[in-house]
């Protein structure tokens, strides 16, 4: 279960302060598909780092299982992201000058998993998102589909419980981006992991059992949305 409570974010003072998200609580049911939408500027990928602790609330908590995310330090929270989360981002920040071996063995590195283990996970990996024929070749060779599930790839390979998706079909053809939404969709069936995904995409948003709708940085609706909403 991920429960948010209150959580509100401000940037700046006085008269340059900006209110991004303001006392925003819901809950996640573990194994769970989740869209949180809204138009630009609603306050979409502020919650969902705030939720993977990448950013911190000006109050407010998210309590992930029994973890009081922000009463944890720093470090903490990062070995807790790196065990338990992994990250889909539209730009796929994948390193075109590494394999796509290595590009796939860095989130089993930075969680520590036993060296032993690394190389049937990523392998399995690659094979998921159907790259089995590309393990050695650099990721700057790959097309921009190839990229995507490669990134796809490397959040997938710790097998994590919960994967956070930013706009993660926003760069792609319809083709490619329902083949990258069906691995995702499939990684919550196979293994139970809850995806939780920021889109302005109404079919995709429709797919998921949960639908959160941000507006001005508050929750306008949770379930059934309309085209017009996310404009």
């Amino acid at each position: 279960m991920i429960t948010v409570n209150k959580l509100t974010k401000t940037y700046g003072k006085n008269d340059n302060e900006f209110v991004a998200l303001k006392d925003v609580s819901f809950s996640i049911p573990d194994k769970s598909t989740v869209a949180i939408t809204g138009k630009s500027g609603s306050g979409k990928s502020t919650l969902m780092h705030i939720m993977s602790g990448l950013d911190r609330p000006t109050s407010g908590s998210v309590v992930i299982g029994k973890t009081d995310l922000y009463k944890m330090k720093a470090n903490d929270i990062d070995n807790f992201r790196a065990n338990q989360m992994s990250f889909i981002f539209q730009s796929f920040f994948v390193e075109a000058n590494q394999t796509c071996y290595r590009n796939v063995m860095l989130p089993l590195e930075i969680a520590k998993i036993n060296i032993t283990k690394r190389k049937s996970l990523v392998l399995e990996a690659l094979k998921a998102v159907g790259l089995e024929s590309k393990v050695y070749n650099l990721a700057g060779t790959l097309s921009g589909g190839q990229k995507q599930r490669l990134a796809i790839a490397r959040a997938i390979v710790n097998r994590p419980s919960i994967v956070f998706a930013d706009e993660p079909t926003g760069n792609l053809d319809t083709i490619t981006g329902d083949k990258i939404m069906n691995l995702l969709f499939g990684l919550n069936e196979k293994l139970g992991s809850t995806i939780v995904l920021v889109t302005h995409d109404l079919d995709l948003a429709k797919r998921c059992q949960m639908q959160i709708h941000l507006k001005d940085g508050y929750i306008e609706s949770k379930g059934k949305l309309t085209s017009k909403q996310l404009i």
